[in-house]
């Protein structure tokens, strides 16, 4: 596809006509991004596949209701994706608590390669994916559209329809979150410093 002749804003108007095309047009141009963001934030493909299909089945369904902002619906999709996530993780949630009520097969021991490396990478990102399901949806918002996506402050703001103050004060207050979840999500004993307590040396903030 032509990005540089692709005008999003008309192909859109008639997406929400019920033109089947140009709505997969818009499919081609965003699912990357989308399938990113949703594999980020869950870090398996086959569950990112089934995010992005529910984001945009909710993009075709609800169409009168996708904010467009610069010319583009990609921050609409974002925001959704991560709702999406977040209903995602809360049934997988129920599903392993039932399956946890089942017998468990003893556990084999894992002859590959380097498994011990594959591991601690895995606890990094599972970390840093459990720290970002700690924040609250619009500080997951925030961070997703200006430090992922790297949007300018005024789309954001005109996204998640507040001020660019706004946006810069959750985006701050966010950042921190982040950094304290992930650090104790990477050391349970930093638990006490994510929550705000002093720390053990240098006394307290």
């Amino acid at each position: 596809m032509d990005t540089e002749r692709f005008d999003e804003a008309a192909a859109w108007s008639r997406a929400r006509e019920g033109d089947s095309a140009s709505f997969a047009s818009l499919f081609d141009r965003h699912r990357d991004r989308v399938f990113g963001q949703a594999l980020r934030l869950l870090g398996a493909r086959h569950d990112a596949e089934d995010v992005t299909a529910v984001v945009f089945l909710e993009a075709w369904r609800r169409r009168d209701a996708v904010r467009m902002v610069d010319g583009s619906i990609i921050a609409w999709l974002l925001v959704t994706t991560n709702y999406t996530v977040r209903n995602h993780t809360r049934s997988s949630r129920r599903y392993r608590n039932a399956l946890s009520k089942l017998s468990q097969p003893a556990p084999q021991p894992d002859s590959t390669p380097d498994v011990d490396d594959a591991l601690d990478n895995r606890g990094r990102d599972a970390a840093v994916r459990s720290a970002f399901a700690g924040l609250p949806p619009r500080d997951q918002d925030v961070i997703t559209l200006c430090i992922l996506e790297e949007m300018p402050l005024a789309d954001v703001a005109a996204t998640l329809r507040v001020p660019i103050g706004t946006v810069k004060s959750r985006l701050s207050r966010a950042k921190r979150r982040l950094g304290d979840l992930t650090l104790a999500g990477l050391d349970p004993a930093a638990t006490e410093i994510a929550a705000g307590r002093p720390a053990l040396e240098g006394g307290a903030e």
